[in-house]
């Protein structure tokens, strides 16, 4: 089975047009190994060290019989086997499917069901290696050695339009998705993100997200190597471990949740000389409030902005160089390159005054190719505008804030209200570290608002109704339950699993 792009890009006479934003090389370019080295839990690579692997790997795989638009799929932590395959794919044309490395043995059933790849690696331990026929993917592996140790290949018939990578994302159904990118949307976005993070070849960058994320892999191995820069790989979060790693390897940049920079704000061996060398964090998250950028910025020193992104559009959106740190601060940024966006009325699809909340519709160089299933890609664009499904406001100066998800609206007695907007409001009260908001289900309204927080003082159900009247905030968008946490659960990406918290209040209250 060959993955097919499903959609075409809306502009993209103009992306290709000499200068246009797809007049970049191709990710199999022979210098596509150019990250200034890679660490992780296993040990170091150079640049030389590296590009020879990346060749050798490619060599490896071509005798095996992988070619131009063939699938090759993965199921590894961040590690070193995983960013050489990715180089390698795109060395000979190949599409790099990596699957995430905690998907349990149905999931990565799914998952491939989904593609099909014929060459497959993983690592002991993980629910993909018992399959039959695959390959390890192991330093200390004798039959990864020899694959390791082939003729290089050294050019790539890759074409920009050629399929890079297919990432997998949830579904409504719970189903994944299959999102498809070419080399050149790719390779475009890690440019543009290399001058909107103002990035050099002195930098250095920590990935504990995973590389089978759209965020890791963009962070992780694109932008190292159109930088260049050295890349450090994290196997699992662990904060304290992050704040040992900032300090060994100088890390100046990284990107992530909140919960990522709260936990190592948190760690025992944090302090600011640890995390000097951090200039920049990136914060990736739907619900960021500027009183988490302030107290971030303070506690790590480095200057901190918000930044807006999905699987299908990565990093659409930030702050620049040079910015107003105001910006930086309360909005999710400003337009990343070439992006087009726009704020709609999500039933009429007609375009929403400056500032008026409506759903986020954008299209870009950098825009996915599409789902897999065609049916799927179809339904979530509108005239070559992809529909992200996120509600925000767009000034007339084009900054946009997310304010949520459509499908995370609380709706109490037909009354609409934006979780983001009520976890704002908690996460300004001096005893809230940080809130999620969910509904729970009511006979009589249909939804009511709980609160999920991680408190340092006193903060129930009296607690929050004072503060709520004292903003001046409508009574039916204040919380009817709080439950109080010492950590939320997690997602992958270390987001708050929303899910879980929903199923948490649904169940008889514990009494606030």
């Amino acid at each position: 089975m060959r993955l097919r792009p499903t959609h075409r890009q809306a502009g993209s006479r103009r992306y290709l047009r000499p200068g246009g934003a797809w007049d970049v090389p191709t990710l199999g370019r022979p210098e596509g190994g150019d990250v200034a080295g890679v660490a992780d839990d296993r040990g170091r690579l150079d640049r030389r060290a590296l590009a020879g692997l990346i060749s050798a790997v490619a060599g490896g795989l071509r005798a095996a019989g992988v070619a131009r638009g063939d699938t090759v799929a993965w199921q590894l932590p961040n590690c070193t086997e995983a960013l050489v395959l990715f180089s390698a794919c795109w060395r000979l044309g190949a599409v790099a499917v990596p699957v995430h490395h905690l998907a349990g043995e149905a999931e990565v059933e799914r998952m491939l069901g989904a593609v099909e790849a014929p060459v497959v690696f993983s690592r002991a331990g993980l629910p993909l290696f018992e399959r039959p026929g695959v390959r390890p993917a192991d330093g200390s592996d004798p039959t990864w050695q020899e694959l390791a140790t082939s003729p290089p290949v050294r050019s790539s018939p890759a074409r920009g339009s050629d399929l890079a990578v297919a990432l997998f994302t949830s579904g409504s159904s719970g189903e994944p998705k299959v999102v498809l990118h070419s080399h050149r949307a790719l390779s475009y976005k890690a440019r543009t993100m290399v001058a909107a993070h103002g990035l050099t070849a002195a930098d250095s960058v920590l990935m504990p997200a995973p590389l089978s994320h759209i965020s890791g892999l963009l962070s992780g191995i694109l932008l190292p190597a159109a930088a260049p820069m050295a890349v450090t790989l994290m196997e699992r979060w662990d904060p304290e471990r992050a704040v040992a790693l900032v300090q060994e390897e100088r890390i100046t940049f990284m990107i992530g949740p909140p919960t990522f920079f709260s936990s190592m704000a948190g760690a025992a061996n944090f302090s600011a000389r640890a995390v000097e060398s951090l200039r920049l964090i990136s914060l990736g998250s739907m619900t960021i409030s500027p009183e988490f950028v302030e107290s971030t910025a303070a506690a790590f020193g480095a200057t901190v902005k918000r930044t807006y992104g999905s699987t299908e559009a990565p990093t659409v959106t930030t702050a620049w160089p040079g910015d107003p740190p105001g910006r930086a601060r309360d909005t999710d940024g400003r337009a990343a390159g070439a992006v087009e966006l726009r704020v709609v009325d999500p039933e009429t699809n007609r375009t929403r005054a400056p500032g008026q909340p409506g759903e986020l519709v954008l299209r870009g160089p950098e825009l996915f190719c599409g789902y897999a299933d065609a049916t799927e890609t179809a339904t979530a664009m509108t005239r070559g505008w992809f529909r992200t499904g996120d509600l925000a406001t767009l000034d007339a100066a084009g900054w946009l804030t997310i304010i949520g998800r459509r499908k995370e609206l609380i709706i109490r007695g037909g009354e609409n209200i934006v979780p983001a907007e009520v976890e704002r409001i908690l996460e300004t009260h001096p005893a809230i570290d940080q809130a999620v908001v969910v509904g729970y289900p009511d006979e009589r309204l249909g939804q009511r608002v709980a609160a999920c927080v991680i408190a340092r003082g006193p903060f129930g159900l009296a607690e929050c109704r004072a503060w709520f009247a004292a903003q001046g905030v409508a009574r039916f968008k204040t919380p009817e339950r709080i439950e109080r946490l010492d950590r939320f659960p997690v997602l992958s990406l270390g987001k708050p699993d929303r899910n879980a918290l929903a199923a948490l209040v649904s169940r008889p209250a514990r009494g606030t």
